[in-house]
């Protein structure tokens, strides 16, 4: 089976207390669809935890609009920590999470009138579409953007889900042979150096870094692709001397406190793993046969980006759509390039939290 990549299914987020992020999710951006919560051990990340297993608590979260959902993610073994330096645009690693909006002028004043700390003005960014960056609750950064493309319309909230991602890189170039030949990320939208406008009063955002926009050129095709829509990678590198960037994940594990990866719903792991080797990418974590996670199983895999940025990639088995009726789906049986039926993805609505 060739690789089918359905979109980015979810980001993982670190944070002190997973049910109080997400109820601050849920109120403020929307991710009001829990489609799992599954308490248990990480035995399979070894390579990222120290070399032990540790007990963690993780929640995914997905909005009706469409877009990618949270993996809300909570040690229970441990205590999770912070970086010990002040995370800035460029340090190496997930610096944003991009989420989309119906209307982000709308939005932005919907945030600002709600007392929600947002960092930059509205203005338009290098492609010429507002956008405008703000804080969660723990101090992670996001940035709202115009949606280009929606599930459903008729939500509460004007914004949906994961978009994509703002990823510090040292070399955006280098960075490109997965990004763009494997992750399928080939139009460039933008590729500019300067000091930008849009940037300024975001963490380290008042320096000249070269910002290039990628977006994939072909829809996405698979099962889940028409819920978690068209999505964009921004690759960010500092140009100024002055500042050496950090890697913001070294020194702490996997799972502690900030945006720990990025996942993708892929089919066809096998292929994927296969072209990963050959462009200098190897699995660095492989669940191997099936993984399970309660209601949902499947095979999960991790990569590095050349600055270490952890990508995951997720072959989804069985997933749970509507748990109250009874509806889950085998992915195993379904032609993977095939939309799953609209009407199954609506049955996600049933898991609403209020």
């Amino acid at each position: 089976m060739e690789k089918v990549i359905a979109g980015i299914q979810q980001i993982g987020i670190g944070n002190p207390n997973v049910h109080e992020a997400t109820d601050w999710y849920r109120r403020n951006f929307g991710m009001d669809i829990k489609v799992f919560e599954d308490s248990a051990t990480a035995d399979l990340m070894l390579p990222y935890t120290g070399g032990k297993p540790h007990d963690r608590t993780a929640i995914l979260t997905l909005s009706m609009r469409g877009g990618g959902g949270f993996e809300i993610w909570q040690y229970t073994s441990r205590t999770p920590i912070a970086p010990d330096f002040d995370v800035q645009l460029g340090d190496l690693g997930i610096n944003a999470c991009k989420i989309k909006s119906i209307d982000v002028k709308k939005t932005y004043e919907q945030f600002n009138m709600a007392g929600l700390k947002v960092l930059t003005p509205l203005i338009e960014n290098p492609a010429g579409d507002l956008s405008f960056f703000l804080e969660d609750l723990n101090g992670n950064l996001f940035q709202v953007v115009k949606g280009l493309g929606w599930f459903k319309k008729n939500e509460n909230k004007t914004t949906g889900g994961v978009a994509g991602a703002v990823i510090g890189s040292s070399n955006i170039d280098a960075s490109r042979t997965l990004y763009t030949d494997i992750l399928g990320y080939d139009e460039v939208v933008y590729d500019e150096t300067d000091t930008f406008g849009d940037l300024a009063g975001a963490p380290g955002g008042d320096v000249k870094h070269r910002r290039v926009l990628l977006r994939h050129s072909k829809p996405r095709q698979g099962g889940f692709s028409q819920l978690f829509g068209p999505t964009e990678i921004e690759l960010i590198e500092v140009q100024d001397k002055r500042r050496k960037p950090k890697k913001i994940f070294e020194n702490r594990y996997w799972g502690d406190l900030g945006f720990i990866h990025l996942c993708f719903d892929v089919q066809g792991m096998d292929a994927l793993k296969r072209e990963c080797v050959a462009k200098g990418f190897p699995f660095t974590v492989d669940s191997a046969d099936s993984f399970d996670m309660g209601e949902a199983a499947g095979r999960f895999t991790y990569i590095e980006d050349p600055d270490g940025t952890l990508i995951e990639f997720v072959e989804t088995h069985r997933v749970p759509i509507a748990k109250k009726l009874g509806l889950s789906v085998d992915m195993t049986k379904r032609d993977p390039r095939k939309n799953l039926p609209k009407w199954m993805l609506s049955a996600l609505s049933f898991s609403r939290m209020k």
